[in-house]
């Protein structure tokens, strides 16, 4: 179920959890965040944002996991990021038609901070260093899935599935060895194929010694063999 949790316990002038782009604000201005916004625990599978749903906040994680992905026709999802503290969920819907335009689900248990998205915009729109740092933030994630359309794209399914490998292994977990919160079927959504591809993948990956799986983990045993495998597609 999930947990709402009450403003006064933690104010966004010295919480550990904010983004480092709250360093560029005034204590004014993060005061007006701290009281245009609301702290919620969501439980493991639970969503926090909807695909079609109107946009009142913007969300910024402060601990656990979540995935970002488009829902497609016949229950099909597509992962396009994993979405992992301190970073912030806005979206082209919060200047174009204030609808969210992905779903936003917890992989983990994970809390995050539900900022009003008027607030926002206005403390935006009083901080030129604030902007141009979210803007850079904002670049820097579009470009991210410019890279994973082109894998999708233009790659067999096994470069497809190292890309994947190797994305969470670099951007996500910054280890070799991590939990897999994501399920099999996650993984399948994240390289573009079906759950069954994904599965005979992996089993392909671990007979030649390129990862060991677990029941909830796996571990990236040759690097470079992944890496080979996603420059040849």
């Amino acid at each position: 179920m999930t947990d709402y949790i009450q403003k006064t316990e933690r104010h966004c002038l010295n919480c550990p959890y904010r983004s480092p782009l709250f360093n560029l604000l005034s204590d004014e201005e993060l005061q007006m965040m701290y009281e245009n916004k609301i702290t919620v625990k969501y439980n493991k599978g639970e969503t926090i944002k909807k695909q079609g749903t109107f946009m009142s906040h913007v969300v910024s994680i402060n601990s656990g996991l979540a995935k970002l992905y488009l829902e497609g026709m016949n229950n099909k999802n597509a992962i396009i990021r994993i979405v992992r503290p301190t970073n912030f969920i806005g979206g082209p819907g919060m200047y174009l038609d204030q609808t969210h335009h992905y779903t936003l689900t917890a992989l983990m248990d994970t809390t995050v901070c539900f900022i009003d998205i008027n607030t926002f915009k206005e403390v935006i729109n009083r901080n030129t260093n604030f902007l141009e740092e979210f803007m850079k933030d904002f670049s820097k994630n579009t470009l991210a899935v410019y890279d994973r359309l082109i894998s999708l794209t233009q790659k067999q399914m096994p470069g497809r599935m190292a890309d994947s490998l190797l994305y969470l292994r670099e951007d996500i977990f910054e280890d070799n060895k991590f939990n897999m919160h994501l399920s099999k079927q996650d993984l399948a959504d994240l390289s573009g194929m079906s759950k069954d591809s994904a599965v005979k993948i992996l089993r392909d990956f671990q007979s030649e010694g390129f990862i060991r799986i677990s029941e909830h983990e796996i571990e990236i045993l040759n690097y470079d063999a992944l890496q080979m495998i996603s420059k040849t597609g």
